[in-house]
């Protein structure tokens, strides 16, 4: 069957491919298919063409598959917050796992490593402890709402539509987020659109308001309330503050970040403090931990405490061992293992996240680690005595390969491999495979609806 751009087939989707794509065979070429799962038949039509694949979107849904739910939010399929809610959460899990043992065996070229079963999030609604919702001066219409007449087209506050930077749904309720928070959002938005300052907008890159990045503390059930402006403007912001702390006893922290930079990131060149505290706190386990505006924190509190017990289970610490912890961000990992360790290095690139560490550490009285700023490959070059255990917990791109090369070199006993991309670990594992072998990996959910996944790997020297 020669497969053409534009053209329409009827095709059954067999699997799920890392990315949240359903996959398709037409004569055994591969075709992704945005919003489909397996068991679904599809009319799909093709959007992209390749030497060795295509993508396509569905047409018509011409026979659901049995794993195929209602999702509960209006927004499924429109919105790049969660895309997999029309899949059973049963059947999410077993397809995380899935991702996670293919690339170990296709990337890292690793085979018979135990994968176990996806450990499942605690809750499937209400988990984010962290929301950012985009201000535009055009809203991207329901497809209801089409052709619909007088609507209003010049407002949005909410989530993007996937791919896209400049088209933006005017999100009434995230199912993502603990319901406080969408009343939040909705006080807000009517403020921001019967004031007199204008939106901001995302092609003409004018206007006032930009972003509302909400956070809460599941340990407290308490609320910061971030709000991003293009310019300083405290006669317009500091009302807003002012209403939202006095109508919700649970806003303990109301800041103003500013930035005049085009980019689409909702984080401030300077802050204002407009009411309450300046930090938010929140616990993992029995540690505390304080959060600005800007720092980075797990974005599911309990699924963190899930993550961080299989990190404790897995480096098997007695109380002697010399850790090093790369890329060891606010110092939550370290501070988690800090009663059952010798001695905790952390090395982390950016100097507020190791200036949240060392606050974190005074918090919790932990005097048993420290911090070295610095480029990871750099930092390394000061550790002197060889460390029994390694935590690895890198970002989406994974280890350098330096770094990779280096961290062979020191030779720790185990090391405990943190990843929240399976196909970057599985390269990091192949190029170390030689010197270490894989025990197991444990994968952990802290993002149901969406593809992706946390995994831990335990690993030994050989």
């Amino acid at each position: 069957m020669p497969i053409k751009k534009g053209r329409l087939y009827e095709l059954k989707v067999t699997d799920i491919a890392f990315g949240g794509k359903g996959l398709a065979r037409a004569d055994g070429f591969a075709v992704f298919v945005d919003q489909a799962i397996p068991g679904d038949l599809v009319s799909l039509r093709i959007t992209k063409k390749k030497k060795n694949y295509a993508e396509a979107r569905v047409d018509v849904l011409v026979e659901p598959s049995p794993f195929r739910i209602k999702p509960p939010c209006p927004y499924s399929g429109f919105c790049g917050g969660c895309k997999w809610q029309f899949l059973k959460y049963d059947m999410q899990i077993l397809y995380k796992q899935q991702h996670v043992l293919d690339s170990i065996e296709h990337i890292g070229l690793i085979k018979d490593v135990p994968v176990h079963p996806t450990i499942p999030s605690g809750t499937i609604f209400g988990y984010r402890n962290k929301m950012e919702f985009s201000c535009s001066d055009r809203r991207w219409l329901l497809p209801e709402e089409m052709g619909e007449d007088g609507i209003d087209k010049g407002f949005a506050l909410g989530l993007h539509v996937p791919g896209t930077f400049n088209k933006v749904l005017d999100t009434r309720t995230c199912l993502l987020q603990p319901e406080l928070g969408n009343l939040i959002l909705d006080d807000v938005r009517t403020f921001m659109k019967n004031s007199d300052a204008p939106v901001y907008g995302l092609r003409s890159h004018t206007g006032f308001w930009r972003f509302l990045m909400l956070r809460h503390s599941a340990a407290y059930d308490q609320w910061m309330v971030n709000i991003i402006t293009a310019e300083e403007n405290r006669e317009i912001v500091q009302p807003l503050a002012d209403s939202l702390m006095k109508k919700y006893l649970k806003i303990v922290s109301v800041v103003n970040n500013v930035t005049s930079r085009k980019a689409g990131v909702a984080v401030g060149e300077y802050e204002i403090p407009l009411a309450g505290a300046l930090r938010l706190k929140d616990k993992i386990g029995r540690f505390e931990f304080e959060i600005s505006a800007n720092s980075f924190f797990q974005t599911n509190t309990a699924g963190a405490k899930l993550l961080y017990d299989i990190v404790k289970k897995y480096a098997d610490l007695t109380g002697t061992e010399t850790v090093v912890d790369l890329y060891s961000g606010t110092g939550t990992i370290a501070i988690y293992l800090s009663d059952c360790s010798k001695k905790i290095i952390g090395l982390e690139i950016i100097e507020s996240a190791v200036s949240d560490a060392e606050n974190n550490c005074r918090l919790n009285n932990v005097s048993n680690c420290r911090f070295i700023l610095g480029d990871i490959k750099d930092s390394l070059l000061q550790i002197t005595d060889r460390p029994d255990v390694m935590i690895i917990d890198p970002p989406r791109v994974g280890m350098h390969k330096d770094v990779v090369k280096q961290v062979i070199e020191i030779a720790p006993q185990r090391i405990v491999y943190i990843s929240c991309n399976p196909a970057t670990m599985a390269r990091d594992v192949n190029m170390m495979k030689e010197n270490y072998r894989i025990v197991e990996v444990q994968p952990v959910d802290m993002f149901p609806h969406t593809y992706h996944i946390e995994a831990v790997a335990k690993l030994e020297r050989r």
